[in-house]
């Protein structure tokens, strides 16, 4: 534990990424494999579950350090972090463990879930006196389920591929659904990440998905592509699709379903199970779970069939069938799904890429030749939960920004554009071609702020987490009042974070907890992707990916925008 703890350390205290590859590569360079099957599994983003609940945790520790409740919270709310937190109060302890990660999660950590308190009051006091403080921090982050570290991915790919003399896109192939929790790190799961590279890999890889290539934000006026990327003709144009990008793998007479981040999620998608059995083996298709309504009339049409018309030319409920990533959600994270929720909430998986074909990678293959093996393989199936995602059609880059502006009324979040020569990357790559999303954008209200709470991290001594409000009555009205509609934390830069907090410290009405109410006179422009009904919200609205786009400090709290405005936006 401590020499992860220390990585941990070396990790947190610098923002260079060459010193944070050398801390990776010394760490890995002599720690136990089964040590280091814990720590790539924790440093690639896997997620432990929180072992013991927060509210135990927090008496046991106020008990053992003999602090009232209200000076443990301040503390807290001073440090932002409950794990380091704990490890700053508790009586500082020399280090006297000398077991390594694996053996403090697997004999020590993940046997704390589902004890009673009495018990874990008893185990956890021995357990962290043989920890110096910084090992107990770490410590306390796995217990708690918090652990998170400024390392990527693709540096911990990075590390592992020097150590091991391999291709970094080798690793990041046998990485994908490392991080998965069905996936338990061992040595063996470690040493085969390193290992050199056999002509038999391929075949043995079982339901183990590709690295999902991801495409580059494309911001500028499209009077500019032409000369940025070209004409439109050296280009394949997809509708962006709002739902959950996913692999589908059938190999070995089985078939798997992965998520981009990199999730197990078969059992979440029955509908598609029907794959299995007629999709031949050694088959990957890359593409969008979304729900899928059929349109009351025209029933036999595909989404290509729609792609393409001018809003005037059919009325509303002509509209593609697929539905608003808002319904998908209510699946997302239901463990039971009722008849009744399959009924109301179908899925389908739009294709847009062919990645294995007859057990044979098709990734080095140009773009527009997997379309057109996709396109084969689609029709061949004739199963309505799978479909082609269309390719719209567009002489210019002019003609193709008029059919973009249909985007909402499709429910697409604007377009992808795929190099018909690229071939299929690793993550967000242009070395092998380049994918560029050309997204709408996004919806924007004027909004008041009414509660503040404080960050986490370096965040923790600023109220840098804002609730928002809009007006739920015209301008003029003597009863409106401001209704909250959305959380937001990003958008502001340091210096203007900390003139919202000492605003905040001024205008503050009232605390609950951690958060404080404050007298209504900052007014900020959110943007937001999506927009949606929502019976949990007072509102009556749910947003998404809400973010403050600029300070509004040319207009008075009066004039913010009101809910209609949001409702009007709704159709």
């Amino acid at each position: 534990m401590k020499a992860f703890a220390a990585l941990y350390a070396d990790l947190d205290a610098t923002t260079s990424s060459n010193a944070k590859l050398q801390a990776l590569q010394s760490y890995f360079a002599q720690a136990a494999p089964e040590d280091a099957a814990w720590a790539v599994y924790f440093l690639a983003g896997g997620r432990p579950r929180q072992l013991i609940p927060t509210r135990l945790l927090r008496e046991l520790v106020t008990r053992l350090s003999g602090l009232p409740e209200w000076l443990f919270e301040e503390s807290y709310q001073a440090v932002g972090d409950l794990a380091e937190t704990v490890s700053l109060v508790l009586p500082e302890n020399p280090h006297s463990a000398g077991q390594g990660l694996a053996w403090w999660l697997e004999e020590a950590l993940l046997p704390l879930r589902g004890l009673p308190p009495e018990e874990l009051a008893e185990r956890l006091p021995p357990l962290w006196a043989q920890l110096d403080q910084q090992s107990l921090m770490v410590c306390l982050k796995l217990i708690t389920g918090s652990f998170r570290v400024g390392v990527s991915k693709l540096l911990v790919t990075r590390a592992l591929a020097q150590l091991a003399d391999l291709d970094s896109k080798r690793v990041a192939q046998r990485l994908v659904g490392y991080t998965d929790l069905s996936h338990r790190p061992v040595a063996a799961s470690y040493l085969k990440l390193i290992a050199p590279e056999s002509s038999d890999e391929h075949a043995q890889r079982g339901g183990q998905p590709y690295p999902f290539f991801l495409a580059h934000a494309l911001q500028q006026p499209v009077e500019q592509f032409e000369a940025l990327i070209g004409p439109s003709s050296d280009w394949q144009v997809e509708w962006k699709w709002d739902g959950i990008r996913a692999q589908l793998v059938k190999r070995e007479g089985r078939l798997w379903i992965w998520s981009r981040g990199e999730e197990l999620v078969t059992d979440r998608f029955p509908e598609l199970h029907s794959l299995g059995a007629s999709l031949p083996d050694g088959t990957v298709i890359d593409g969008e779970i979304v729900v899928w309504k059929q349109p009351a009339r025209d029933t036999d049409k595909a989404p290509e069939d729609f792609a393409l018309e001018p809003a005037s030319d059919h009325d509303a409920q002509d509209a593609p069938a697929v539905q608003p990533f808002a319904l998908l959600q209510q699946r997302i994270g239901r463990k039971t799904l009722s008849k009744k929720l399959l009924d109301e909430v179908p899925v389908v998986l739009l294709a847009y890429d062919l990645l294995e074909w007859q057990g044979k990678d098709q990734r080095n293959i140009a773009q527009w030749q997997r379309r057109e093996a996709l396109e084969q393989l689609v029709a061949s199936q004739g199963q309505a939960v799978l479909r082609l995602s269309p390719v719209i059609s567009g002489n210019t880059w002019a003609e193709l920004a008029e059919l973009r502006q249909e985007s909402r009324r499709l429910g697409v979040e604007g377009m992808m554009l795929k190099a018909r020569e690229a071939l299929y990357g690793v993550g967000r790559t242009k070395d092998m071609g380049v994918w560029w999303k050309w997204k709408v954008d996004p919806f924007s209200v004027d909004a008041v702020l009414i509660y503040a709470q404080a960050g986490h991290g370096r965040r923790a001594s600023l109220y840098s987490d804002y609730t928002f409000a809009v007006w739920d009555g015209p301008p003029g009205s003597s009863e409106r009042n401001l209704v909250p509609f959305a959380k937001a934390y990003s958008g502001l830069t340091d210096a203007e974070m900390r003139q919202v907090d000492a605003i905040v410290r001024k205008t503050t009405v009232e605390k609950f907890g951690p958060v404080r109410s404050v007298t209504p006179t900052l007014v900020f422009e959110l943007g937001f992707e999506g927009i949606a009904l929502s019976k949990r919200h007072k509102s009556g609205i749910a947003v998404r990916f809400p973010r403050m786009l600029r300070w509004r400090h040319d207009k008075p709290v009066d004039e913010a925008d009101s809910l209609e405005m949001l409702q009007d936006l709704l159709s």
